[in-house]
């Protein structure tokens, strides 16, 4: 392998264990909203999140990025709070291997906004693949169970969008400090609403959850919310937003495989089985 390629093969497998984690976020989500109200999922998770953010920076001795305060804040916003609202919001009314479906078309919006913000000008041909990628997901929801578009689907399309904005905002900021920087300052930015916000649901919001739920609402904050955008950003920055976000067509298949042995859906057994088709 040539030295000049190196950087995006690395960027691309750290992509792909970013992927891996955030592939089992709708599952863990379905699971946790069995004990926990939406809300307290969201803000909860972030809350659980910054304490481990915190202590990392801590035991680092990392310093505030000065002039980068701006961009991490609109990240937070964008994947602290945006997504897990409108992800959580829709696992109330649809399955979560069918919201893996629906998430397939994260690549190809993170590539737009990665042309919009960032600047990147991929070629015709990537675009080409990009809409064909996002193309093939639709029509596999399509085939599988006659796709009707609901209430859950807006949301899921809005946690989408969200994302991929916020993954664009990380990754410029990654090229500047570690990746694993950048979700933890923008965790703890967030952090003093976080708190607040997780003390006026908890009345509410928690319903006698058990021990699964206790462990689902753990992995979003620890690994959903933390660990997973330490591998995606470094990933993003390294090989290029638009070319490693199309690692993110992978992420359907995880949820589904995911869905299929923690939910045991039929429809996420029947989708997975067509996916080898």
């Amino acid at each position: 392998m040539r030295i000049s390629t190196h950087p995006q093969a690395m960027g691309m497998a750290l992509g792909l264990i970013g992927v891996t984690i955030f592939g089992v976020t709708l599952p863990m989500t379905h699971i946790a909203l069995g004990g926990f109200s939406p809300f307290f999922i969201t803000f909860g998770r972030a809350v659980i999140a910054s304490i481990a953010a915190g202590l990392t920076l801590l035991l680092m001795r990392k310093r505030w990025p000065k002039g980068q305060g701006a961009m991490l804040l609109g990240a937070g916003i964008c994947v602290v709070y945006g997504f897990p609202i409108f992800s959580t919001t829709a696992m109330q009314t649809i399955p979560a291997s069918h919201g893996g479906v629906i998430l397939g078309i994260l690549p190809l919006l993170t590539s737009i906004f990665a042309a919009l913000v960032d600047g990147e000008r991929p070629g015709p041909a990537f675009w080409a693949y990009g809409l064909a990628g996002a193309a093939l997901v639709v029509f596999f929801s399509v085939r599988d169970s006659g796709f009707h578009l609901q209430a859950g689907d807006v949301w899921l399309f809005l946690a989408a969008v969200t994302a991929s904005l916020g993954y664009v905002l990380s990754a410029k900021v990654s090229r500047i400090i570690l990746g694993w920087e950048v979700i933890s300052w923008a965790l703890i930015i967030t952090a003093p609403l976080s708190i607040v916000a997780t003390l006026l649901v908890m009345k509410g919001g928690i319903q006698t959850p058990t021990p699964a739920e206790l462990g689902a609402l753990s992995y979003l904050g620890l690994m959903s919310m933390f660990s997973g955008f330490i591998f995606w950003n470094a990933g993003l920055a390294l090989g290029g937003i638009a070319r490693v976000a199309q690692v993110q067509l992978l992420q359907t298949f995880v949820t589904l495989a995911v869905s299929a042995v923690l939910l045991a859906k039929s429809s996420a057994h029947r989708q997975l089985a067509l996916l080898w088709l």
